[in-house]
Formats: structure tokens, C-alpha cells, sequence
């Protein structure tokens, strides 16, 4: 069972998502927006640099946004799983000149003391579709695994679709109607077309079009039919739920509750699940415990025994520890929003159906992210590759900064 709790005001918003009574993702925002990805910008290019077929873009935050080369020409193709960098003939000094004038979009949040990375190539999401104004394709989300059910939905999306725009049919399409599809789209079309009336009027650098608030993020990225409750602790952020539910026609509209008693977050636990996520090692129920630590290029996960050993044998002592270990790294993923490549060391195990055992574990329980996500098997020393899509920042990016004392690091130098 899924359900969403909803702490603060609408101006002062913060949301979690749980599963089965546990944790799965942290929300925050405000009455005006819920983070930067999705915002679209008139920018100049301040930088052109052969050397990282890259550009530095001004688009009015505190650093220059980055904008590579194969997201400043238009994709091929909206199918995911067909696109590729941008070919060695197109070379960013042939697109983007310094001073150069461009409407933007941030696809990456900044992190550290790294500015926004921001594309060329335009997206405006719906509930069931995402509108790409650019192009000239239709795509299906990968989600969307039922051979019948994706061409289904790629044949109505054509037909739908205005002539001179792509559509990128969402996960949450899957069953869809074709009316509900149309009037996402004409929703959409009518957006579209307000982002471009509003470009002229904006100065250089400057904000278009802002992403939507919280409660428009959730009701239109969140609500699955699996979603059988939301409480909040304030009667107007529940009445705003209410009615963004029903314009949908999602039937948790008649399961939006009030319940002021005390810190909803703290009577669900999550500000605690939080503040354990926030540190590096994770303990498992059984005894065992995963060390987390991500860097600037990866993650990488170390599986341990800890305290369990286990009942029969070494083997079945291993095999449980990596499969509880399994299903925990797939929740944390998604608690600490971790994305890009990680690698896991799981306990080593000799039996190769243990460990396709452990590689399906995991693959299946990544299968519920929202957000796309790869196992990729296993490497010749024994790791497991794996890839999540990187959105938003990091819980660690939200909830901490670095310390003063030990510049981030978590340990103080001796004297010497």
C-alpha cells in the first residue's frame, strides 16, 4: 500500500512517500515551486569551450548553467533507449557562439559548486504526456513493458498529437483513455503557448516558466492507482489535494484525511528515516549493514554480516544478508535520491544461482522507482554495476552542508 503525508502550509510544504509503512521519498517546497528542474530560461552564452564540447550559460542563478553540445541540438530520436551523444562531426563551436541568445531548461539542479545543467531541447510534462515542442516524434516510457499495451499508446499518441510537436507517453498513461490523453494534450499545447508569448516580454538573463508547486508535482507525477491514502495536518492543503484530485478523476479523492495531531512526521517516523539516511552505514533488520558513500562520480554500497550469523551455513548466512541488503539498497536509492553509476559490493557468493538470485532481488526492487533505473550484472572482480537517472538534488544536498571544521570530510586532522 502506498501512501503520501503532507507536513506545513502550502507556503511551507514537505511531503514523503511511503510504501508499506516505510520511507521511500522526501518532498519539499512552497507555494510557488518545488526545486529548479523543469524551470525554463532566456540565457547568453558566456563561454564556449572546444576542449569540453560544452558552453557556460548565464541564465540568472548565482553560477553559469552548463550546457553540453548533444543537449543543444535536437535528439534523433524520444525513444530512451535509442539515444546516444551527440556525433564527433557536430562540435559545440559550430552551434553556440559567445553573447548568443537561448531558451533554456534546467535538467539538473546545481550541486556544490556546480552550476545547473540546462538543455535546449524543451519539455512541458503532463500527467499522462510530455510535450517536446522541438521535435517531431512520438516516444514510450520504458516502464510501459507490455508489448501491446506501448503500441497502443504510440498509435493514439500519434493521432493525437499537433502536427510539429513530439509526445513522450508517461507511465502513468498505462490504461489510459484517449480523451483523458487529448485533454492532456491541448492542456499542454495551451502552456506551451503562454511560455511563448511570455518570452519577449523577459529580459536577458531571466525566468519563463516555473515548474509547479508541490501539490501539482504530486497529483501529476505521484498518483498512481496504488495510492490509497493522503493525510495532511492542514485543512487547506488537504481541501487543494481534494480539488486537484478531482479535476483528475483519481479515486483517492474520497481518501484525503485531516489529522492535527501533533508532527505528522515525527508520529510516521520520517524525520527519523531521514536522519538515518543522511548517515553513511545503514543497518539491516537482520544484523547486517550497508555502508553508503558517494563521491563525485559514483556511489558505491558495501554489503556486511555485522552482527547476523546466520542459522545453518555460510551460504545461507550470505544469501540472506545480500537479499535483505538488496531490497534495502533499492529504498535508500530512492530515499537519498542517489543517481548516476553506483557499484555494490555485495558479500561474496559462490553459487551462480545465488547470484542471479541477488541480481534479481535487486532488479525487481528497483523496478518501483519512479525514476529510471539499470542493474547491469555483475563485473569480473564480482561488483554489480548499476545506473539510476539523476533528478533533483540529493537528500544530503537538501538536509546538511559541509562542516567548517573538517571541510565535509567527517574526520579532523591530528596535529602533526
Amino acid at each position: 500500500m502506498k501512501e503520501i503525508i503532507l507536513k506545513g502550509l502550502a507556503s511551507n510544504l514537505r511531503a514523503a512517500l511511503l510504501e508499506d509503512g516505510e520511507l521511500v521519498e522526501v518532498f519539499e517546497g512552497d507555494g510557488v515551486q518545488a526545486g529548479l528542474v523543469g524551470n525554463i530560461y532566456r540565457g547568453r552564452v558566456e563561454n564556449v569551450l572546444p576542449g569540453m564540447q560544452a558552453a557556460f550559460v548565464d541564465i540568472g542563478l548565482e553560477r553559469n548553467a552548463f550546457l553540453y553540445v548533444g543537449d543543444a541540438v535536437p535528439p534523433r530520436t524520444l525513444e530512451e533507449e535509442e539515444r546516444q551523444a551527440a556525433p564527433e562531426s557536430i562540435r559545440v563551436e559550430n552551434v553556440l557562439k559567445s553573447r548568443q541568445e537561448l531558451l533554456v531548461q534546467i535538467i539538473k539542479e546545481p550541486v556544490g559548486n556546480k552550476g545547473a545543467r540546462i538543455t535546449t531541447n524543451l519539455t512541458v510534462a503532463g500527467r499522462h504526456v510530455v510535450l517536446v515542442p522541438n521535435v517531431d516524434h512520438v516516444g514510450v516510457s520504458r516502464k510501459i513493458v507490455e508489448g501491446a499495451e506501448r503500441e497502443r499508446l504510440r498509435q493514439l499518441a500519434n493521432v493525437i498529437r499537433p502536427k510539429g510537436v513530439g509526445l513522450i507517453v508517461r507511465t502513468l498513461a498505462a490504461g489510459t483513455r484517449a480523451e483523458e490523453m487529448r485533454e492532456d494534450v491541448e492542456e499542454l499545447m495551451e502552456l506551451w503557448a503562454d511560455i511563448q508569448e511570455k518570452v519577449s516580454h523577459v529580459a536577458v538573463p531571466g525566468i519563463v516558466h516555473q515548474e509547479v508547486d508541490l501539490i501539482a508535482r504530486l497529483v501529476r507525477d505521484l498518483m498512481d492507482p496504488d495510492i490509497a491514502r493522503l493525510t495532511a495536518d492542514d485543512a487547506d492543503v488537504a481541501a487543494t489535494l481534494r480539488g486537484a484530485l478531482q479535476n483528475i478523476g483519481h479515486p483517492a479523492v474520497n481518501q484525503v484525511f485531516v489529522d492535527m495531531r501533533g508532527d505528522l512526521f515525527e508520529r510516521f517516523g520520517v524525520d527519523d528515516e531521514i536522519r538515518k539516511a543522511l548517515r553513511p552505514k545503514v543497518w539491516l533488520k537482520s544484523g547486517g549493514y550497508l555502508v553508503v558513500n558517494r563521491t563525485e562520480a559514483l556511489v558505491a554500497i558495501d554489503v556486511n554480516t555485522g552482527k547476523y550469523i546466520g542459522k545453518s551455513s555460510l551460504q545461507e548466512t550470505v544469501l540472506h544478508t545480500n537479499l535483505e541488503a538488496a531490497r534495502e539498497i533499492a529504498r535508500q536509492l530512492r530515499l537519498r535520491n542517489l543517481g548516476g553509476i553506483i557499484i555494490v559490493d555485495f558479500i561474496d557468493m559462490f553459487s551462480a544461482t545465488d547470484k542471479e538470485q541477488v541480481l534479481k532481488t535487486l532488479s525487481d526492487a528497483c523496478a518501483g522507482d519512479r525514476l529510471k533505473c539499470e542493474v547491469l550484472g555483475l563485473t569480473q572482480l564480482g561488483l554489480i554495476e548499476m545506473t539510476r537517472k539523476k533528478s533533483g538534488q540529493a537528500l544530503a544536498a537538501r538536509y546538511t552542508r559541509p562542516c567548517s571544521a573538517c571541510d565535509g570530510t567527517g574526520y579532523l586532522t591530528n596535529q602533526f
